[in-house]
């Protein structure tokens, strides 16, 4: 997880045209909706107005474009807007469509921007799911392969290639954020091969597409589009704009380092379907970690109003812990600490770091029967006040640990900013 919160947009709006492969009119609108909903297509042509969840368990087809199904219902081509809302960080939407595929525009996922910029965006009390995993993965076949490695960013390193080398072989390396998504990623434009033109016709599929909406590369490699193309390397960035949109299925931000090499639609929604799995079995791991406050009343002596610590979230027995503490405007010390201007003492949040520091000792078998004291504190520093409705993020990690004294370096952050830190010095003594 992570403290950034969820948006979704200030105003409805909407734009019209006609979708790629089935060439029908089309209207779509986007819709603001409440936090934790997701992205949420509605069809507005069918009796009952069905709607279908943008997750990648509703995949029903990847061949040409992503198809989402859910009760029997089904739009299609959806990447580019998913690419769009993801890419500009617009978590919970609905998407009304007068018709089963969204309008292609110029091929790219620009025209969605300019929506999100007009429409505006806000904030959203619920969090926004980060995805991250501490270890490698990756899948490959059929010449296609992609690895994940952990990292404090989403960035992609793609390879284009393709067997007959009419596009020469390209990579390309990008740190995905809204700025790089919005100037570099959401222009390019979708593309095909002259070649593939009677495939897509014995398939009824490309019926709306035009030199107007997609890039068409000539057998002998050239660029049919009179104005050729936008930069060298739009069609690389496409296919990075494809595979935003596809992981947007997952309903969240990737923290993490994505190598791709001449993967599509399916190959994604393959390693989506893979990463998703991984996570949640990491997520389930660090659930059973968890200690909430009748289990830490088991470890720390502390009682109303000194219990500090509202949850444990991790623990790395005998190196690392992190919690958190809500605070709220109901705190005892803020009846007399700087009445009329509730800010929350210093050394209360000295406090706090000790006694997750003790959990993460008095969690251990054995350690029963010991409580904590403080020997000594070194380099505190407070860098930002804390008030009511601060959620307080803290972690700490073991230092130095000789015997019954140790030496931990604690931290409280809020919304991702330091708040406090210090070096925390302690002996473990008999509660009795």
């Amino acid at each position: 997880m992570t403290n950034s919160k969820q948006f979704t947009l200030a105003n409805s709006v909407s734009v019209e045209g006609i979708g790629l492969h089935t060439g029908k009119p089309v209207k779509m609108e986007f819709v603001p909706a409440p936090e934790n909903t997701g992205i949420v297509f509605i069809r507005t042509d069918i009796d009952g107005e069905p709607s279908i969840k943008a997750s990648f368990q509703n995949v029903t087809s990847t061949v040409r474009g992503t198809v989402l199904t859910e009760n029997g219902n089904s739009v299609s081509t959806v990447e580019h807007v998913l690419s769009a809302l993801r890419g500009c960080g617009v978590d919970n939407l609905y998407v009304k469509l007068s018709n089963e595929e969204p309008p292609i525009c110029d091929g790219s996922a620009l025209k969605f921007v300019e929506m999100i910029d007009k429409a505006g965006k806000v904030p959203q009390e619920a969090e926004r799911v980060t995805y991250k995993l501490k270890n490698m993965l990756q899948i490959s076949g059929e010449g296609k392969s992609m690895v994940y490695s952990p990292s404090d960013v989403f960035e992609v390193t793609f390879t284009l290639s393709y067997d007959d080398n009419i596009v020469p072989p390209k990579i390309i390396h990008l740190e995905i954020n809204e700025d790089t998504y919005k100037n570099l990623i959401a222009p390019s434009r979708t593309f095909g091969f002259e070649h593939e033109f009677e495939f897509l016709k014995a398939n009824n599929l490309a019926r709306g597409g035009s030199l107007e909406n997609a890039i068409v590369i000539n057998n002998d490699g050239s660029i049919r589009n009179p104005e050729g193309l936008r930069d060298e390397n739009e069609l690389i960035k496409h296919k990075i704009l494809d595979l935003i949109g596809d992981f947007a299925l997952l309903g969240g931000d990737i923290k993490g380092s994505i190598t791709a090499e001449r993967t599509g639609h399916g190959f994604n929604a393959k390693f989506a379907r893979l990463f998703n799995e991984k996570f949640n079995e990491a997520l389930k791991s660090k659930e059973q970690n968890m200690l909430y406050v009748e289990d830490i009343k088991k470890c720390l002596p502390h009682r109303y109003p000194m219990l500090l610590v509202d949850r444990v979230t991790s623990i790395v027995p005998g190196e690392y812990i992190s919690g958190y503490k809500n605070v709220t405007a109901n705190e005892e010390f803020f009846n007399g600490h700087f009445p009329g201007k509730s800010i929350m003492p210093g050394v209360l949040l000295i406090e706090i770091m000790g006694q997750l520091s003790g959990i993460l000792f008095l969690s251990q078998p054995e350690y029963k029967g010991k409580i904590p004291i403080f020997l000594g504190i070194d380099k505190v520093r407070f860098r930002k006040q804390v008030v009511p409705g601060d959620r307080l993020d803290i972690s700490a990690k073991v230092l130095k640990l000789r015997g019954l004294t140790g030496k931990m370096e604690a931290k409280i952050e809020i919304d991702g900013e330091l708040a406090t830190s210090g070096e925390l010095l302690f002996q473990l003594v008999d509660a009795k």
